[in-house]
């Protein structure tokens, strides 16, 4: 092949993420419980759903979590699965259903400490995986009411009009709902990393 035609290349649906993720990543259904019944900190259930640029929900994405612990610490600590011998995981993995949602059982987070000692809010870090994507994309979850999210410096950096995209809304009894609007008007805001 003699000269670079790379600027000519598309790519093909292998090389696009999903919709795969049924058969091996997200088979057990337990992964969803990031923190057992006795956790310290404040019991949460978090209601994730995906809706596409058409407006309708995604019933075959990935979405992985990852959050502090009660005391704002990540770490050795919040890593493995939660059960009777480490009541909280830090992490979990879920697929979406055919309305797009999929609930985590975990705990409001502490606010992490940072290098700066800047303010932070509370926040669950979120990784979507999911057909058409090349690379999966990175988001957050805040918690309306949060005294705190004037002051996050994360935050600070999306513009304020597109703030409420990354604020989840309490939907009562420890439920928490937090959509994902990968295009549109509504469009989450999405990090590099």
């Amino acid at each position: 092949m003699s000269g670079d035609r790379s600027e000519d290349l598309v790519a093909s649906p292998s090389q696009t993420v999903g919709p795969f993720f049924h058969f091996g990543l997200t088979t057990d259904a337990t992964r969803g419980v990031m923190a057992m019944r006795g956790a310290p900190g404040e019991p949460v259930r978090l209601r994730v759903q995906v809706i596409d640029g058409a407006g309708e929900p995604v019933p075959d994405a990935m979405v992985e979590l990852w959050q502090a612990d009660a005391r704002g610490q990540y770490g050795a600590a919040a890593q493995g699965s939660a059960g009777a011998d480490r009541p909280f995981a830090g992490w979990g993995r879920l697929p979406t259903g055919g309305d797009g949602i999929c609930e985590f059982t975990t705990i409001r987070p502490g606010v992490p400490a940072t290098v700066d000692d800047a303010a932070t809010a509370a926040h669950i870090n979120v990784c979507l995986f999911m057909r058409g994507l090349l690379r999966h994309l990175f988001t957050r979850v805040y918690f309306a009411g949060d005294p705190a999210l004037d002051a996050d410096p994360v935050l600070a950096l999306v513009p304020a009009e597109r703030r409420e995209t990354l604020v989840a809304q309490p939907a009562g009894d420890g439920v928490w709902m937090f959509v994902i609007h990968l295009q549109g008007d509504r469009e989450t805001a999405f990090f590099d990393e």
